[in-house]
C-alpha cells in the first residue's frame, strides 16, 4: 500500500474504498468483502446512509480500530456549527468509533464556515484526526483556507483521466492540501471502461482499463476511492502495485484531459440550487 501524509503528518492509504450508492442492507458484506481483499482506508458520508454498515462490517472484522482510516462528510441538511456539531456525535455513533480519521464538509454551499468551525472544534477534542473539503472549487477552496485556523488537509473532487483538475491540483498543492478523487472510473461515462488507449496500455502491462486507470492516478499522487459490490471487481481494483506506467504513457493518459466535468459543474447558479435545495 502507498501512503499520503496530510498537512498535520497524519498517513492515509492512497488508495481506499467508496461506498457511495451502495445499498444500505448491503454495505455491511460489501466493507467485509473489501477488508478480506485488503482495503483499510474506507470512506462514506451522511448523505449516504449507510454509515451504520461501515461501523458494523470493521467492528465484526476483528481488526484493532487503529489498522482502519475513515472518512466521511457532513451533508448540506447539517451545515451551520449547531447542526453539524449535532451531525459529528451522530457519525461517531453510527460509526460505533471514538474518532473519525478523515472529516469532510461535503458541499461548497450552506454555512460551510459554520460547518468547519464545528469540525475544527472537533479535531481539537480528539474526535477527529483531520479535516477538509469536498467539491471545493479553487476559488472556494483559497477564500475558506485563508479564514481558518486548521487547514484543510484534503479536497475530494471529480477526478478521473477525462478531467484530471490540473487547474484545482496546482492551487492545491500550493496550499498543501491533497487531492483525492471521487468517481475514478467517471462512473463509466464516455464509455469509460472501452477507452482504446487505456486498453491498449493495459493489454502491455496485462492489466484492465480500470487498473491502469487507478495507476495513473496514483503515480499522479491522487489519493482514490474506487467503489464495487463485486469482490472480484474489488481485488481488480486493488491489484495497482505490481505495475508502473511509463513516463510516455503517462503523458499519453494525460492528453485525455477534456477540462471539463462530466457531473456536476458547481460554479453554476443551477448547481447551487440544486444543492441548496436540501436545506428546505
Amino acid at each position: 500500500m502507498y501512503y499520503k501524509t496530510l498537512n498535520n503528518n497524519v498517513k492515509m492509504p492512497q488508495l481506499g474504498f467508496g461506498v457511495f450508492q451502495t445499498p444500505v442492507d448491503e454495505t455491511k458484506r460489501v466493507v467485509l468483502d473489501a477488508i478480506e481483499v485488503g482495503y483499510r482506508s474506507f470512506d462514506t458520508a451522511q448523505i449516504y446512509g449507510n454509515e451504520a454498515g461501515v461501523g458494523e462490517a470493521i467492528l465484526e472484522s476483528g481488526l484493532s480500530r487503529e489498522e482502519f482510516f475513515i472518512t466521511t462528510k457532513i451533508w448540506i441538511s447539517n451545515a451551520g456549527y449547531e447542526k453539524a456539531k449535532d451531525s459529528i456525535e451522530k457519525s461517531l455513533k453510527k460509526l460505533q468509533t471514538d474518532y473519525i480519521d478523515l472529516l469532510l464538509v461535503h458541499q461548497p454551499f450552506g454555512d460551510y464556515y459554520g460547518t468547519y468551525r464545528a469540525m475544527e472544534e472537533a479535531y481539537k477534542a480528539g474526535q477527529v484526526r483531520a479535516i477538509g473539503v469536498s467539491n471545493f472549487s479553487p476559488n472556494r477552496f483559497i477564500d475558506l483556507q485563508y479564514f481558518v485556523e486548521i487547514k484543510p488537509a484534503i479536497n475530494q473532487i471529480e477526478t478521473h483521466v477525462f478531467y484530471q483538475q490540473k487547474e484545482a491540483k496546482k492551487y492545491l498543492e500550493k496550499y498543501n492540501c491533497q487531492i483525492e478523487s471521487w468517481g475514478p472510473f467517471a462512473e463509466g461515462k464516455n464509455d469509460f471502461f472501452n477507452t482504446p488507449l487505456l486498453k491498449e496500455i493495459g493489454e502491455k502491462h496485462g492489466k484492465s482499463v480500470a487498473q491502469v486507470a487507478l495507476r495513473f492516478l496514483l503515480q499522479s499522487n491522487v489519493v482514490v476511492i474506487p467503489k464495487s459490490v463485486r469482490k472480484e471487481r474489488m481485488q481488480e481494483n486493488f491489484d495497482i502495485f505490481d505495475f508502473e506506467l511509463t513516463e510516455d504513457e503517462m503523458k499519453s493518459i494525460e492528453e485525455l484531459d477534456q477540462g471539463s466535468t462530466l457531473f456536476h459543474n458547481h460554479q453554476e447558479p443551477e448547481t447551487a440550487e440544486r444543492f441548496l435545495s436540501f436545506l428546505s
